[in-house]
């Protein structure tokens, strides 16, 4: 989903639950701002909604919860809220809360042109600000293309990415299926190339102080 920024003077985080609680476009919150969310693409929402339904099925006897689209992940240290397109929690304390979930062992973000930046900096950044947080996945709207982000022992996020004909792997939550499963009836628009050069075991450092 793309992010527009708002017009209205900065919020308390109480502030931007209550206006969000009762507001009928989404907004992601970053330490008092405040940004509304756009809609998707056919290709956006297929996309995540596909990966939904492959975990929620995967996950339906157990005690990890799935959620798509709708769903806010708080980040306490930074005071952020976002809405990831996928996310998983096998938490216990995250039954509490029926709006955000704080300690999710899994986030997917689809990619769009205008949020690619975003979602691969600045957004991913904050993310591995939750120690909870076990792969970050960035989903490719206009081929089939995944990367897993999947922290290893050391701390260290190693890049793991997956094309057209392989099984994409989650062992944050043991699930393993097809890419073409995960783009079942997607229908790709002609778009800018989007550059290759991703290698396998790359690694990003360690801890929520790298970027």
């Amino acid at each position: 989903m793309v992010a527009l920024p708002a017009t209205h003077s900065p919020l308390s985080s109480e502030e931007y639950l209550a206006a969000e609680a009762d507001s009928p476009t989404k907004h992601e919150y970053r330490d008092g701002e405040v940004y509304a969310m756009a809609g998707g693409t056919d290709a956006h929402v297929t996309i995540a909604l596909n990966l939904w339904a492959l975990l929620r099925g995967h996950l339906r006897t157990g005690k990890c919860r799935a959620y798509a689209l709708d769903m806010k992940a708080c980040i306490e240290t930074l005071n952020r809220y976002y809405y990831p397109d996928v996310m998983v929690t096998c938490d216990d304390r995250d039954r509490a809360n029926t709006t955000c979930k704080r300690h999710p062992c899994l986030i997917v973000e689809v990619l769009s042109e205008g949020t690619e930046a975003f979602d691969r900096g600045d957004k991913f950044f904050d993310y591995r600000h939750l120690d909870s947080l076990q792969e970050y996945v960035l989903i490719s709207q206009t081929r089939p293309h995944a990367e897993v982000f999947r922290r290893n022992a050391e701390g260290l996020w190693v890049l793991h990415p997956h094309s057209e004909g392989d099984t994409l792997t989650l062992t944050s939550v043991g699930w393993a299926g097809s890419m073409a499963a995960l783009y079942e009836a997607v229908e790709f628009s002609p778009s800018i190339p989007e550059p290759d050069g991703e290698t396998d075991g790359q690694t990003i450092g360690g801890g929520a102080e790298a970027s």
